[in-house]
């Protein structure tokens, strides 16, 4: 069974000569990876304390992540630096959290992604991504543009969030 949630982000085509990919093209990249395990398969790994990832593919437009997850492991409240984005499970089940970005507090609603989920947003997504369950699970992720940085945030008894650090990406 796969479930598709709706872009989070605009879904409209980049402006004539750029190079990006929206959030619905970076869907059909995950997509197509996941197709081929071939590419990625080989390459995971299950790694303590912190998650295993790994570059698959950098383009122009680009650039194709695997992502594995024991369970417990997730990442802290993040954006992706103004890149949009899409991931998708092709093993296990991963729980996101979205945090809108609001004047007002958020208390988000998790949404469980199951083996074939995919998950695509835009350049404001801010979020928290969690393996919940017993099992393991991997995901491949796209940006576009490459990213280059991440902040991360907190969240506050209140509901809101609060930036805590921005960090350059690691190749």
């Amino acid at each position: 069974m796969s479930t598709t949630l709706q872009p989070a982000g605009p879904t409209s085509e980049p402006a004539q000569g750029s190079s990006l990919l929206t959030p619905t093209a970076l869907s059909e990249t995950v997509r197509s990876f996941a197709a081929r395990p071939e590419l990625w398969a080989a390459q995971a790994e299950f790694t303590t304390p912190e998650r295993f990832y790994t570059r698959l593919e950098v383009t122009d437009a680009h650039e194709v992540w695997l992502l594995t997850w024991l369970p417990g492991q997730g990442t802290e409240i993040h954006d992706h630096g103004g890149a949009s984005g899409a991931f998708t499970v092709v093993r296990g089940a991963l729980t996101e959290r979205t945090f809108p970005r609001s004047p007002h507090p958020v208390h988000p609603t998790p949404w469980e992604l199951p083996t074939g989920s995919i998950r695509a947003f835009g350049p404001r997504h801010t979020h928290r991504v969690t393996n919940l369950s017993a099992e393991p699970a991997v995901s491949i992720h796209a940006y576009s543009p490459a990213l280059a940085a991440m902040s991360y945030y907190r969240q506050l008894d209140d509901g809101s969030v609060e930036l805590v650090r921005t960090e350059g990406v690691d190749r």
